[in-house]
């Protein structure tokens, strides 16, 4: 493996070939989904990129080295970036024809990429990509129109992440997170920022697609798309989330507008004022936890969304976190498959990803993995198992263009929480411009 040179990405350490070793010595007699490096033949490089923290490139690059040790003949390089250029990169490498081979896709870009030609439909690989032990909710979440061009790299789901010390500390309990509704959160995150420092609070800003589609599934039965690919949420949905979002910020329950708008441009769990330890809730994914945990040093647990037992329906959902596709210009498809195979379906890999994209999609690596979980992992794995049995299972992939209401949500939250607009007029732009965006 070849670590290749970042362009405003973050630091990478160096492989510890001593570990590898050890945990291939561990892993020798385990049958794979690869079949170690039987079949493969003549030597080839490939690409394989994804977005992250310096923790994740590292085990990443260690699952890399087990892959290269069962397969000889095959050489990765990898290309590891920060969230906020990770795409932007992508989209540039794209359109000069050299992205690489194995993309990590999320959200709704891998739809986008599949509709305009870019990704491998997975079938013409499957004799080197086995997919059949993989849960089927989750190998949906890659699947369009019939065909599939991603492979989950686990399972997730959005949730609130909260501090216990910082409730004790407000003397504050944590909520009844079968019952509580979103005003609750609200009046909950003001009554801790009243009762803690002036730098700490109640809830960051909630404001971010996934959050609105949640919401707006559980009061319309509809989230932010329509299973045709049209944009199915309404101004007065937004509207009233605007209405939400506002009052906690003018009540000190959340940041000021100014606050919030700096720490929209800083992605990474430990830049968030929940990573710093200085808020007790946010809205994120349950894959996050041990970030989280790392950046405060303190114990997070995982709550069940407000709302979901008290507005029309449930708007929770399990996703993949992540998904490995396979360009269609890869000049080694077979390699490709190859190693999305192993990061999926073999325990060597598994060894060093644990839950850190997911709780595996495929139930072994699943069992494999539950002997050998750190906290942070423990927690994630019975929020994900709890929640598997609560959420209604609907999963709505956003159509092409709608990976843009990351900016545009951005954009119209600030104008609202500055005051430049009113949640009416917030809410009316911002479902405009989405509808625009995809149209």
């Amino acid at each position: 493996m070849r670590q290749l040179p970042t362009t405003g990405g973050r630091g990478v350490r160096p492989r510890t070939t001593f570990r590898l070793a050890a945990a291939l010595t561990g892993a020798a007699m385990m049958t794979t989904a690869c079949g170690g490096g039987s079949g493969d033949s003549g030597e080839v490089t490939i690409r394989f990129s994804w977005w992250g923290s310096t923790e994740r490139a590292e085990i990443t690059n260690q699952a890399v080295d087990a892959f290269e040790k069962a397969h000889p003949n095959i050489t990765v390089e990898t290309e590891s970036i920060d969230f906020e250029s990770y795409f932007d990169r992508l989209s540039t490498s794209v359109a000069a024809g050299d992205e690489p081979d194995v993309i990590t896709m999320g959200g709704a870009y891998p739809r986008e990429y599949a509709e305009r030609g870019v990704l491998l439909e997975l079938s013409e690989v499957s004799d080197h990509l086995d997919l059949g032990a993989l849960d089927e909710k989750a190998l949906s979440n890659g699947e369009f129109d019939g065909e599939n061009y991603g492979v989950p790299t686990g399972v997730n789901t959005f949730s609130v992440v909260a501090n216990p010390r910082i409730f004790e500390e407000a003397g504050v309990e944590l909520p009844d997170d079968d019952s509580w509704s979103w005003e609750d959160y609200a009046a909950i995150a003001e009554e801790i920022s009243a009762g803690t420092p002036d730098d700490v609070y109640g809830s960051e800003d909630p404001t971010q697609p996934d959050t609105l589609d949640l919401y707006a599934n559980q009061h319309t039965g509809q989230g932010l798309y329509s299973p045709q690919g049209g944009v199915a949420i309404e101004p007065p949905t937004v509207e009233r989330w605007f209405g939400l979002t506002t009052g906690m910020t003018d009540a000190g329950a959340t940041p000021s507008a100014s606050m919030t708008a700096e720490l929209a441009a800083q992605a990474a769990p430990e830049q968030t004022l929940l990573g710093q330890g200085r808020a007790a809730m946010k809205l994120a994914w349950s894959n996050q936890l041990a970030a989280f945990r790392e950046g405060s040093g303190d114990d997070l647990v995982l709550l069940r969304a407000p709302g979901e037992t008290t507005a029309q329906g449930t708007g929770m959902w399990l996703q993949a976190s992540q998904l490995y596709t396979i360009s269609k210009r890869s000049e080694h498809p077979e390699a490709a498959a190859k190693l999305v195979d192993f990061l999926v379906n073999d325990p060597r890999a598994a060894d060093f990803i644990k839950s850190d994209r997911g709780i595996p999609a495929n139930p072994e690596i699943r069992a494999h993995l539950e002997g050998d979980l750190t906290a942070s992992q423990q927690v994630e794995f019975a929020f994900v198992d709890r929640m598997s049995g609560l959420v209604d299972g609907d999963f709505v992939i956003g159509p092409t263009g709608s990976t843009e209401s990351v900016d545009l949500l951005q954009r119209v939250n600030d104008a609202v929480l500055f005051g430049r607009q009113s949640p009416e007029q917030g809410a009316k732009q911002f479902v405009t411009e989405l509808k625009n965006a995809v149209s």
